[in-house]
């Protein structure tokens, strides 16, 4: 069976879009929509609070309430009903997040198994054949299909398969299903 990794932040989670309004709520300016697109977040302030825009992360609870990607509910349950889909996240570098990132899975997808939840810190350990993802230094040692997922920050990333959206996703559905005939057989049980 096919198995299938899949970030969060970014990619399931609108998380910088939430820090650029939270600062801004703070800070009375900072990033629109706009000014996000081809930086990454910290890069879209002055350099005296570059660190100020990234600690919104750090803070508990921060992350309990993302917004969800526009349907990724729908096309990731569709994926989880055909396929080996894990929700891998590198929450290991905000240790807040842990909670906030399990409870928000649980709340907005509640479908998935706590079993194929993995917080890590290294995605390379991640024995997958395809991993969504918007950080391409997560692809370096990665050993299956990368699939870059477009984000704010990886607009000039070139080089790398991308999707840009969840409807792309949904399309690749197709192109899955053609691999599966030459995937060797995993022993897996569906947790629900």
């Amino acid at each position: 069976m096919i198995r299938i990794a899949i970030d969060m932040d970014d990619v399931l989670a609108y998380s910088a879009e939430k820090a650029a309004e939270a600062f801004i709520r703070d800070h009375g300016f900072g990033p629109s929509h706009e000014d996000l697109q081809g930086k990454h977040l910290k890069d879209t302030v002055p350099p005296e609070y570059s660190k100020k825009i990234v600690s919104y992360f750090y803070q508990k609870g921060f992350l309990r309430d993302v917004p969800v990607m526009p349907d990724s509910q729908e096309v990731v349950r569709q994926l989880y009903e055909k396929y080996e889909v894990f929700i891998v996240s590198a929450a290991l570098e905000m240790p807040f997040s842990l909670e906030d990132k399990y409870f928000w899975l649980e709340q907005y997808f509640p479908f998935i198994h706590w079993r194929r939840i993995v917080f890590c810190g290294d995605k390379s350990i991640i024995n997958a054949d395809i991993l969504i993802d918007d950080r391409s230094l997560n692809f370096e040692n990665f050993s299956g299909r990368p699939l870059l997922f477009t984000a704010h920050h990886n607009l000039d990333v070139t080089g790398i398969e991308r999707v840009n959206n969840w409807q792309e996703v949904a399309g690749w559905q197709a192109v899955m299903q053609a691999l599966q005939p030459t995937q060797e057989f995993r022993s897996t049980t569906n947790p629900h």
